[in-house]
């Protein structure tokens, strides 16, 4: 392989930024964002978002601008229109920064991936929008593919290259370059040097690509005797299961959604990948295996529309069903079309499909909306059946005259909707105005001093929370399970941290034991493990002795109502129960030949429901310590 030289990197940096001024911007914000999300590692949660949301603009942008230039230069269009197309590309794509918003919308990851998905869809036919020139849009997105994977094997040579001259220099001489210097320079590399090189390989004269004829022997030896293979293998399994289920007159697994979908991948890719030598001699089998794919998908496909058809009846549309239900009705078209159609033009699959990702990211029809209509829907349901729906609004649950069951998968449906779509598309169902409790919740900090605000996923958390306790469902949780149901927790600390030590010698703090924890001091060994955070268990030199965490801890919940006087009112959750106890109820002392020791308790969870029958309680890791006294 030969790497380019200095001189010709310089030129053709500056060939390739006269050519492509907005796409090198749109990719120095991107980089200068990465870069300032890196150095400066402990970031407000605003700050934070704005980060995000630039590298995500600076991501449509530069595909959306470079979609512009392709499209100005196939119509030889003259500099100033081509100026104003390309300036309002990059002027929309500039816009979405206030539009995309991922730390108070969980769906916006997906909007953000669903858009760039449809912008490189553009750039793949942009310049290629008129009748014809299919062979010329073959020859260009082989040559964009080809340029990518050079770019990306520069780009990780020039940086393992650089990261070893910077990792010598800390060896040799003593510099103090940290980890945040390789991920800074990785950033720069992949958004600046990357996208350069890419940049100055993207063919100019597109329309010359039609009379290229040109074909990569090795791309027939892949797809003839790897992607075909492959596809064939999964169409066998996949109609072999259809016989299968239709004997047995069973449902088919969700499973079978993403093996169709991967036998349509390696399919359609082949297909592509051939389609400029299908019509040479020797390759007729080409045209028989492209109709009996098509054929084959239509079988595959109803079982594919069944599978998430069984799943959206049961449990509502979700963003992946709603994305199944488009890619199969997509396939089916793409399937009929091929199979109908003798004059087939291979432009449509990605002008197709980047039509209709564009209609799944915003608007009534959008993957967001029909879903959060429809898991809306469930909760609606959930509160006409309890009748806690009152004059269009929900009130809150009487949680002694529902079932636990159906609750807890109420609560569990609430914190999906909660995590995916916010709080807001609720509003018309609640009485308060949840614009003010969003800004509420947002201030909160962890000290009311303090200026540091809590991160996106804490307040996303904290309107979980918000909601659930509103609607009178936080006595439930997550899931549930009859034998066992965790829906109390109670939590015992000591009212003072301050202990007096008079009379031991040593002090081991093996802090919250997750397994084992052993140290020596003195000649003295020591040895500190737990048995299902039941039992603790300290050894000392040959002596053991063994702390009942579980009796200390049945014997508080055993006797909640004379704890009462300990418990705290201020409660962060209803479910939540803490009590501020004298030092001498969280001590175990235990004597022994050698050593006297006292465990010593800072604070222990215990989580269960007392309701059920033959419920557990749960018994997490404790803060606590070890006083040794030496006889």
């Amino acid at each position: 392989m030969r790497f380019p030289s200095i001189k010709t990197l310089a030129e053709g940096f500056l060939s390739t930024l006269k050519r492509y001024p907005f796409e090198l911007l749109f990719a120095l914000a991107g980089t200068i964002a990465g870069t300032i999300e890196v150095e400066l590692k402990h970031l407000n949660r605003i700050d934070e978002g704005w980060l995000m949301r630039m590298a995500m603009t600076a991501n449509l942008g530069l595909l959306l601008s470079l979609s512009a230039t392709l499209f100005t230069q196939s119509r030889a269009m003259s500099k100033r229109n081509s100026f104003l197309i390309k300036l309002g590309a990059a002027i929309f794509a500039s816009s979405l920064i206030f539009i995309i918003d991922p730390t108070a919308r969980e769906a916006d990851y997906i909007r953000f991936f669903l858009l760039s998905l449809a912008f490189h869809l553009l750039v793949a036919f942009a310049a290629f929008t008129g009748k014809g020139q299919v062979n010329g849009f073959w020859q260009f997105n082989k040559t964009l593919f080809l340029r990518f994977l050079t770019s990306v094997l520069y780009g990780v040579v020039l940086f393992l290259g650089i990261a070893a001259a910077i990792g010598a220099t800390n060896f040799l001489f003593n510099f103090n370059f940290e980890w945040d210097t390789y991920v800074i320079l990785w950033v720069w590399i992949v958004g600046m040097f990357t996208t350069t090189f890419f940049l100055a390989g993207v063919p100019i004269n597109t329309a010359a690509l039609d009379e290229d004829l040109s074909y990569p022997k090795a791309l027939k030896i892949f797809t003839q005797y790897v992607l075909i293979p492959l596809s064939t293998i999964y169409v066998l399994i996949l109609l072999a299961y259809e016989v299968k289920i239709l004997i047995q007159w069973s449902l088919p697994k969700g499973l079978v959604s993403d093996l169709i979908l991967s036998y349509a991948v390696f399919g359609i890719l082949s297909l592509l990948l051939v389609y400029p030598i299908r019509e040479h001699d020797g390759n007729k089998w080409l045209k028989t295996y492209a109709r009996s794919f098509y054929f084959l998908m239509v079988p595959l496909l109803g079982l594919l529309f069944v599978a998430v058809g069984a799943r959206v009846f049961k449990y509502g549309i979700t963003e992946w069903r709603y994305f199944l239900i488009v890619l199969a009705c997509w396939l089916l078209f793409i399937s009929v079309y091929f199979l109908a159609f003798k004059k087939q033009n291979i432009k449509l699959i990605p002008i197709s499909l980047c039509v209709l990702t564009l209609l799944s990211v915003y608007g009534p029809q959008s993957a967001f909306s029909v879903s959060m209509y429809s898991q809306r829907r469930i909760i609606i349901k959930f509160f006409e059946k309890h009748n806690a729906l009152k004059q269009g609004l929900f009130a809150p649950i009487d949680s002694t005259h529902v079932d636990p069951k159906a609750a807890s998968e109420a609560v569990a449906q609430l914190n999906y909707f909660v995590f995916k779509y916010d709080l807001s598309p609720l509003q018309p169902y609640i009485k308060k105005d949840l614009t003010l409790v969003n800004d509420s919740l947002g201030k909160l900090t962890g000290n009311p001093k303090s200026d540091i605000m809590i991160s996106r996923y804490e307040l996303r958390e904290a309107k979980y929370e918000w909601i659930r306790k509103y609607l009178g469902l936080h006595h439930f949780d997550t899931w549930y399970n009859k034998a066992e149901r965790v829906i109390n927790q109670y939590e015992f600390i000591a009212a003072n941290k301050i202990r007096n030590i008079k009379g031991y010698d040593f002090a081991f703090d093996p802090g919250y034991l997750t397994d084992s924890l052993s140290d020596k001091v003195d000649g003295i060994i020591m040895n500190s493990k737990t048995i299902n955070n039941k039992v603790y268990i300290l050894k000392i030199n040959n002596e053991t002795f063994r702390f009942d965490i579980a009796g200390l801890a049945d014997g508080f919940l055993k006797n909640l109502k004379k704890m009462d006087r300990y418990k705290q009112e201020s409660q962060e959750y209803d479910y939540q129960n803490t009590y501020k106890v004298p030092v001498e109820m969280l001590e175990i002392a235990k004597q022994g030949r050698g050593f006297d020791v006292l465990l010593v308790i800072e604070s222990m969870t215990v989580s269960g429901e007392k309701k059920i029958e033959n419920a557990n309680p749960n018994y997490p890791n404790i803060g606590f310590a070890y006083y040794i006294k030496r006889k």
